[in-house]
């Protein structure tokens, strides 16, 4: 790539011409970065879901305002002119590959990761097993998922030590009336409150050096009301390659000092229980021998010097009627592009789109989640974007040359109204502010930041005055 400021005049006629599929950060970031680099661009932000910023407003736990203000930052950029957000637009049904192909020079998938990954042990198809991203669509109005909720069990096993582990835990134990000043839907206050959840267990494979929690995020469950932590000192241990992990990275330390700490208290008497166990690994999830979920079981493990773990052949049940997987999210496949089943990916190259062979796919890209899988946080998202950016600019030259759509078609209005003949309601970044107010002002009306509208037809009949 060249250096900034120096304009690349690989067709003064006129900008090159970029769709970028998802309005979450990687996709938002991946337009400012765009935008800014040496080549004349016009970008398109296709979402779709009504409403842009990804899992920040759909991923984010609802008692976590302080994470939801890098919104304001993605606001920003969506904002701006020189960047079109075209939302409840869906790729696949409203827009194909080759309507893409045909109206862009280039096209970055930002998609994200939104499923579950799999957990392949028995009885995890029961009833009352949960992928714990469907449960965090759930509790943040997620408008593409039903809005009832099974919230029938008082003890509750969580499997997995990341931070979407704690947010399901913590959401699960919290008392509703503790998230009344949160954004969170009618329906779901309406669900947790009738939940009769006495006991959270969070079980992870490995040692407290090896979790995936970070330091805030685990301080803050300390600070839930009316709700223990327990962490068990017979679950604890530490090889030499969990020193290494300790001395070597500060958050390491903190959390394990935090939890060694945790070790020392005693209950406090409160009326729900969030326990963290480690080295326990999930074997089997127990039927009540109707087909429901009557409890866990768990091998123990223990640390090898490396900080892997092997199993001990010493089986442990604990009595649960629901259980969440939280083990990772995983990638949605997009009919046309090449897809890593192994990873949960597009395959790629350094953001570049490639097929089984390795080449190119030319004019397709990739980046975010979708590019190199759940892991990272905002600042990750940025460099993963500017590597991206950084091959399409050397590839725009390339990408003129391979054009073979008309000023016509390459017209942003040509776009639009094909979208409007196929009775798309787009919403772009105008409408979007019109249900931003709206929330805004339902939040106000009962103290609130905000009060999400939940139903996507709501939703765009809102953002669009109908």
């Amino acid at each position: 790539m060249t250096q900034p400021g120096t304009l690349v005049a690989v067709n003064p006629d006129r900008p090159l011409r970029v769709a970028i599929i998802g309005a979450g950060p990687a996709g938002t970031y991946a337009a400012d970065i765009l935008s800014k680099s040496d080549i004349k661009t016009d970008i398109d932000i296709i979402e779709r879901l009504p409403a842009p910023f990804g899992l920040v407003r759909y991923g984010v736990a609802p008692d976590h305002p302080r994470i939801k203000q890098i919104i304001v930052a993605l606001a920003k950029i969506l904002g701006r002119s020189d960047v079109r957000l075209l939302a409840n637009v869906n790729v696949g049904t409203d827009l194909t590959l080759d309507d893409l192909r045909l109206h862009y020079d280039a096209v970055i998938f930002a998609t994200g990761a939104f499923e579950d990954a799999q957990l392949d042990i028995p009885g995890i198809e029961l009833q009352g097993s949960f992928g714990a991203a469907d449960f965090v669509s759930w509790y943040d109005g997620h408008p593409d998922v039903p809005r009832d909720w099974h919230l029938d069990a008082r003890e509750i096993a969580v499997f997995g030590v990341g931070n979407v582990a704690l947010d399901v835990a913590r959401m699960l134990a919290k008392h509703p009336k503790d998230l009344a000043t949160t954004e969170v839907p009618a329906n779901v206050m309406a669900g947790l409150e009738e939940s009769p959840v006495t006991d959270v267990h969070v079980f992870g494979r490995r040692g407290p050096a090896q979790v995936k929690f970070t330091p805030l995020e685990l301080r803050e469950l300390a600070q839930v009301p009316d709700v223990d932590v327990i962490v068990y000192p017979e679950d604890y241990d530490f090889d030499e390659g969990s020193q290494a992990a300790i001395e070597g990275h500060h958050q390491t330390k903190q959390v394990v000092k935090t939890l060694t700490d945790w070790t020392l208290r005693e209950p406090t008497g409160a009326s729900r229980r969030v326990h963290l166990h480690f080295l326990h690994s999930p074997v089997e999830v127990l039927d009540d021998g109707t087909g429901n979920v009557d409890g866990v079981r768990m091998e123990r493990t223990a640390l090898q010097g490396d900080g892997t773990v092997r199993g001990t052949g010493e089986f442990l049940d604990y009595p649960a009627q629901a259980v969440y997987r939280a083990v990772g999210y995983w990638g949605s496949e997009i009919p046309g592009i090449p897809f890593d089943h192994t990873r949960g990916v597009i395959s790629n190259s350094e953001g570049r789109v490639v097929d089984e062979s390795g080449t190119h796919l030319p004019g397709f890209y990739t980046t975010g989640w979708i590019k190199r899988g759940p892991v990272g946080l905002i600042g990750h998202t940025k460099s993963d974007a500017t590597e991206t950016i950084n091959h399409l600019v050397d590839d725009a030259a390339q990408l003129y040359q391979d054009s073979t759509a008309g000023a016509e078609q390459l017209s942003p209005d040509n776009l639009l109204a094909k979208l409007k003949e196929r009775g798309v309601p787009v919403i772009e970044w105008a409408d979007w502010e019109v249900l931003d107010a709206h929330e805004r002002q339902l939040g106000e009306e009962s103290g609130r930041e905000r009060v999400k509208v939940v139903p996507r037809e709501e939703m765009t009949d809102i953002a669009l005055k109908r």
